[in-house]
């Protein structure tokens, strides 16, 4: 008899799942059309660039129109108009540029005299990080020096992509390293057989699916996925080495963190300093400019972006 009642209280919960996740779908796909109406007409994609070092010159003005003695800020004033109309006429040299993005999860790159990477990134799925410490690798490769500046975290795929930088700064707290490979796969295999419920997959080939959510794991799926992690976390060793071979990778490759100032000692990173004291210290030889991409989102991707997060959690992935 309790088979019986437990039989049907699973086929209740799966039917209201089923009807909540049908209520989820329907609001999304009406969130979808709104957004897409509003959208209409708007450009695809959109470059932005800031004049950087015109942001810091004004937060400079501002504070020293409050504080300096009104005789002074009008010889600053004076001094600034005198060097850019010097500039516009070409009296004086050109001074190198300096372009600035800041990175919360996805990346596009192009030339200049140097870029400068604000980072932040706690890490993610292997081949996302990967293909992202990839982009910014083709900076290296044509020659642009490539800073990197870490105010927070760039752990695990997150020093993945902060490692290619000629250089590495971070604020003295803020988390490095997570050199490591982590991968989760729940199963209910057991909870299913208690239930009565059988999973039937079919695969074609050896190790298409090692391990599964719902099905009866065998010891030589888990010997192959744990295989498959020890794989990748040696080629993320070997990228680690390659672009930064002043680190002693066997100690740093542990899946520990560190903050700035382990972390330079470790030579994970080169310096100690945040990125605002790195650009306003850069200000005084570089031109400075903000550069942002942004790309629209296709409806298909918002709508199945709930899926995919949950895919993403059974995968290899560089985490912190």
């Amino acid at each position: 008899m309790s088979s019986w009642v437990m039989r049907d209280a699973l086929v209740t919960y799966l039917l209201f799942l089923a009807e909540a996740l049908t209520v989820v779908l329907l609001i999304a796909a009406l969130v979808t059309v709104i957004g897409v109406l509003i959208r209409r007409g708007r450009p695809r994609s959109h470059l932005q660039v800031v004049d950087l070092g015109e942001h810091y010159d004004k937060l400079a003005r501002t504070l020293e129109a409050e504080v300096l003695p009104k005789r002074e800020v009008k010889a600053h004033l004076k001094t600034d108009r005198t060097r850019r109309k010097q500039a516009r006429s070409g009296a004086t040299p050109p001074r190198p540029r300096m372009f600035v993005i800041s990175f919360r999860g996805d990346l596009r790159a192009s030339g200049s005299d140097e870029v400068v990477l604000r980072l932040h990134n706690p890490g993610g799925a292997v081949h996302e990080q990967g293909l992202a410490a990839s982009q910014l690798a083709r900076i290296r490769q044509r020659g642009i020096p490539l800073t990197v500046c870490v105010d927070s975290m760039a752990a695990s795929g997150g020093y993945m992509m902060a490692c290619v930088g000629s250089r590495i700064v971070a604020a003295p707290f803020a988390i490095l390293g997570s050199i490591g490979v982590i991968s989760v796969t729940p199963n209910f295999h057991r909870l299913l057989d208690r239930a009565g419920v059988d999973v039937e997959q079919f695969t074609g080939g050896r190790y298409k699916r090692t391990v599964t959510l719902f099905g009866e794991n065998t010891d030589e799926g888990r010997a192959k996925a744990a295989q498959e992690v020890t794989e990748t976390h040696d080629l993320f060793k070997e990228f680690v080495a390659q672009h930064r071979p002043q680190v002693d990778i066997a100690t740093v490759s542990t899946g520990e963190w560190w903050y700035g100032r382990q972390a330079l000692q470790l030579n994970l990173v080169d310096e100690l300093i945040t990125s605002d004291d790195y650009l306003l210290a850069a200000r005084e030889r570089a031109d400075l400019y903000g550069v942002s991409y942004r790309a629209p989102i296709p409806a298909a991707r918002r709508f199945t972006a709930a899926a995919r997060s949950a895919m993403r959690r059974s995968m290899p992935t560089h985490g912190a």
